[in-house]
């Protein structure tokens, strides 16, 4: 079974995704525990402070190391934790080859940043691995941490119904993008499904997939400048 613990200043945004689809099914199989974690309730002001203004001044707040110290050592006294992750515009961009490897660990700590950031010692003290989920700017570590969960936890054997689905996704061959999908009915508003799809012959399909595959690969990487 794989436990993921999530340290977060706004567990309200996590809680729905992670208890929804894939993470509830992966929960009931016993598959997998996810454990969500308010920084607010490892402070011990009247206010529950848990930001304050950076030193050498700038706009906006910086979440405080305190709380961070406070509920990762509880958490890490309490089991081990394969690695520590850190949603991060400085880090690598997250990949499937990483949540392949991330999904053979046990515990994983998400350590989730909001308003300006993290006081750095949280991250000198506790070192893992940083990630970002794009070259753009969100309030808060919570939904690069919900993308990162997902890929995780639905490559997790057992996860999925059908074991061949996550194994056929885009970037699973690589940096290969699946080709097209279709289902019933083969004709809809005057598109007809590609006639290969309804004939039968498996080699052809095969054939007639890895072509489209292709295809889309080109084209995305030629969208994105790769």
């Amino acid at each position: 079974m794989m436990r993921i613990d999530l340290i977060s200043a706004v567990p309200e945004l996590l809680v729905s995704p992670l208890n929804t689809s894939i993470m509830k099914r992966a929960q009931t199989k016993g598959l997998l525990t996810i454990e969500i974690h308010s920084l607010r309730d490892y402070t011990h002001d009247k206010h529950r402070l848990i930001d304050d203004k950076p030193f050498g001044g700038g706009a906006g707040m910086t979440l405080k190391a305190e709380p961070f110290f406070e509920c990762i050592r509880k958490l890490s006294s309490e089991r081990v934790y394969d690695t520590v992750i850190y949603p991060s515009p400085r880090g690598k961009i997250f990949s499937q080859s990483d949540a392949n490897r991330l999904s053979l660990h046990g515990n994983l700590l998400f350590i989730l940043g909001h308003y300006k950031g993290i006081d750095e010692r949280v991250c000198q003290k506790f070192p893992g691995e940083e990630y970002s989920v794009g070259n753009f700017v969100l309030s808060g570590g919570e939904l690069p941490a919900l993308l990162m969960v997902d890929a995780i936890v639905r490559v997790i054997p057992g996860v999925l119904n059908d074991s061949e689905s996550a194994l056929s996704d885009s970037f699973q061959d690589g940096e290969m993008i699946g080709a097209p999908t279709y289902t019933r009915p083969a004709v809809l508003e005057g598109i007809t499904v590609p006639e290969v799809l309804l004939e039968g012959n498996h080699k052809a399909i095969a054939e007639w997939k890895a072509k489209q595959s292709q295809s889309f690969t080109e084209q995305w990487k030629k969208i994105n400048n790769l």
